[in-house]
């Protein structure tokens, strides 16, 4: 995947506060975009010293709806189903980790860009949101797949330009569980967690 479209991926892994009325999934994508841009926007978290602070305020927003479960199911692929229910909890939350490690810091880079809602695809409990984010006075294609099995619309997946963020990272994953198995590629999972913690502390 291409530099310039990590810096924006986290825009619009959102869900919608509760309501009343189960919100569909643009309307539940908005209402937490916009907790994550007053967050980027807000003068008292910019900046190194509020880093931790700011990075925990934006997963906050993003917990709500994207389905880090989901997500790591399917990036691990059929391994999900070799490893116990509590590796597969730990694999979830070092996923989730490994992922706000390496979104958020590009997300950080955000300067205003707007979010445009293209479209909206509906079928049965699957949903596609498809948006643009200007970069560079060109429009970046954002499509996030969501799922509403459980009565709310979450997103477990991002296609950006035409490439998927679970395909993307499965792919990779794959080539070190033939070498290294599971126990290699958590082992890789939890160092590159520690570094980034490590780092986000200085």
């Amino acid at each position: 995947m291409k530099k310039i479209t990590f810096s924006l991926l986290l825009l619009a892994c959102f869900a919608a506060a509760p309501s009343l009325a189960a919100p569909g999934p643009t309307d539940t994508l908005k209402p937490v975009l916009n907790q994550i841009i007053a967050v980027l926007s807000d003068a008292s978290l910019k900046g190194d010293a509020h880093k931790i602070e700011r990075r925990a305020k934006i997963m906050d927003a993003t917990k709500e709806v994207f389905n880090f479960r989901e997500m790591s199911r399917r990036v691990l692929g059929p391994t999900w189903n070799d490893i116990g229910a509590a590796e597969q909890d730990n694999f979830t939350n070092q996923m989730t980790e490994f992922l706000k490690n390496i979104y958020i810091g590009r997300l950080e880079e955000y300067s205003g860009q707007q979010i445009q809602y293209v479209g909206e695809l509906i079928k049965d409990n699957r949903a596609q949101v498809a948006t643009e984010v200007e970069y560079q006075g060109k429009p970046v294609p954002l499509i996030y797949i969501m799922d509403n099995s459980s009565g709310q619309w979450r997103v477990y997946d991002i296609n950006i330009e035409g490439l998927s963020l679970i395909s993307n990272y499965r792919e990779q994953f794959r080539s070190i569980l033939r070498t290294e198995k599971y126990p290699g590629l958590i082992k890789m999972i939890e160092q590159k967690n520690r570094e980034a913690t490590s780092g986000a502390a200085k």
